[in-house]
């Protein structure tokens, strides 16, 4: 089978061609069809990722594909069963062995480009905003990067689960990206003051940042009192330092988020978000953005417009 892998931290990846994987126990056999590209691949290809694999591996967090053979022990899933899985890397690949726990079936309704694109961005800002901060309707939700692959859908459910939604981001052609998908506010992180325009329409309530750096200081001053702030990423290269004094005075809360962790940690949160996103895609309440789709050979482009920021919502590689 081909893949596209890292040989050497911090280097394009490379073509492959690899023997094909056998499912062990637990584990099933995927013919891959989407892989989904996430800022995390970025961090994994150059070793600084919060997990690193030993040399040489295929990148790829989440893909979507079809289930061609079961290991041992597998009930819950069948032969030709579509599924969509956080795999944490493998995706960039023609098959995948994957346990069948990560494996979540998805419905005729939903395409293989939208599958691709669909957990790790939504599961994270549904767990994020439901999960962990409780949002609640009429409250003030502040998106940083809210033209990214998760800021968007943060966007979109915040708007579905009833917030105000100020969204940030880069120019006004990403900003009106965000509007589309449902953004009452608009503030241009090049140009504007994000804290005064925040503070201007009442506060936030609820922060979403995958971004650090400045943008975070400016939004923690933004906050309301017992506002929720949740830190998710930093691509902005600084990692903040909060000052514990705003947050006593304000009674603050930030709350940490390492969507993938729940994996391990309780993963019911996980299917459980899974459920509730996979009902409201059937029922045409969620439409995933996806700026480009490249084939599997031009992965590298595909990694290139994430790290130029040049991608809004989701790419995907398109590897069969």
């Amino acid at each position: 089978m081909r893949a596209m892998q890292v040989t050497a931290y911090d280097t394009p990846l490379s073509l492959q061609e690899l023997e094909m994987p056998v499912p062990a126990a637990g584990q099933v056999l995927v013919q891959v069809d989407t892989c989904g590209m996430n800022f995390g691949d970025t961090l994994m290809i150059k070793g600084t990722y919060q997990e690193k694999p030993a040399l040489p591996f295929t990148i790829g967090m989440e893909l979507a594909g079809t289930v061609i053979e079961l290991g041992a022990g597998v009930s819950t899933l069948a032969k030709g069963q579509r599924v969509a899985a956080y795999a944490g890397k493998g995706g960039l690949a023609e098959y995948a062995t994957l346990p069948a726990e990560v494996c979540v079936p998805i419905p005729d309704e939903m395409s293989a480009v939208d599958a691709a694109a669909f957990l790790i961005a939504y599961g994270t800002s549904h767990v994020a905003l439901d999960y962990k901060a409780r949002l609640l309707p009429g409250e003030r939700l502040l998106v940083l990067g809210a033209s990214g692959g998760v800021g968007l859908t943060a966007v979109e459910l915040g708007k579905i689960m009833g917030a105000e939604v100020i969204a940030c981001a880069r120019g006004r052609e990403k900003l009106e990206i965000c509007r589309a998908m449902g953004a009452d506010h608009l503030i241009d992180s090049d140009t504007d003051d994000i804290r005064e325009i925040v503070k201007g329409l009442g506060g936030a309530d609820v922060v979403y940042d995958p971004i650090g750096g400045e943008q975070f200081k400016a939004a923690l001053r933004a906050c309301n009192p017992e506002a929720r702030i949740l830190p998710l990423g930093f691509a902005s290269g600084e990692v903040p330092q909060i000052p514990a004094n705003i947050l006593l005075v304000k009674n603050l809360t930030v709350m940490g988020l390492y969507w993938g962790g729940y994996a391990r940690l309780k993963p019911a949160v996980l299917t459980d978000s899974f459920r509730t996103l996979i009902d409201w895609y059937v029922a045409g309440k969620l439409k995933p953005h996806v700026s480009n789709v490249l084939p599997l050979e031009q992965a590298n482009e595909a990694l290139e417009l994430l790290r130029s920021r040049k991608a809004t919502g989701k790419v995907v590689v398109q590897v069969s």
